[in-house]
């Protein structure tokens, strides 16, 4: 039984990217952005919408939030990582930025995840470790 039926979803929106200027946007990350607001722009940061998105799409609850670290008070704190748990890191210097994407792996110091706005695309990326906040998982109520 696949216990993260999320991921198949986010699987295929792979190479998903912004458009170039600001005059063009790609409508499924406006898509995405639909789901935390009323975003008119690819280039608004879009981690936290695209894994919204992946939840929704999956009979889910998301934090109907764009901000990555919302996802910190959403299901349920994990010890360890599980394919498909949310993960939340660090980004900039505020105490408000952050990335969220989906576990993939580990390798080595890195956390490897499935996410949006990963080089302005939806990829399978390493981030640091170091700049790991947590792991969640769905609830009963997500």
């Amino acid at each position: 039984m696949d216990d993260a039926p999320w991921m198949k979803i986010a699987k295929a929106e792979i190479g998903q990217a912004e458009l170039k200027g600001e005059a063009e946007n790609n409508p499924r990350i406006l898509e995405y952005l639909a789901t935390t607001g009323k975003f008119k722009a690819d280039e608004t940061p879009w981690c936290s919408a695209f894994a919204n998105w992946a939840m929704v799409k999956a009979g889910k609850k998301g934090t109907n939030s764009a901000l990555a670290r919302s996802w910190l008070k959403w299901g349920e704190a994990i010890e360890e990582p599980r394919y498909g748990c949310l993960v939340v890191f660090k980004r900039g210097n505020s105490a408000w930025q952050g990335h969220v994407g989906f576990f993939v792996r580990m390798e080595g110091d890195k956390v490897v995840v499935l996410g949006g706005n990963q080089a302005n695309t939806v990829s399978i990326a390493p981030r640091s470790k170091a700049d790991l906040l947590g792991y969640r998982w769905p609830g009963p109520k997500d």
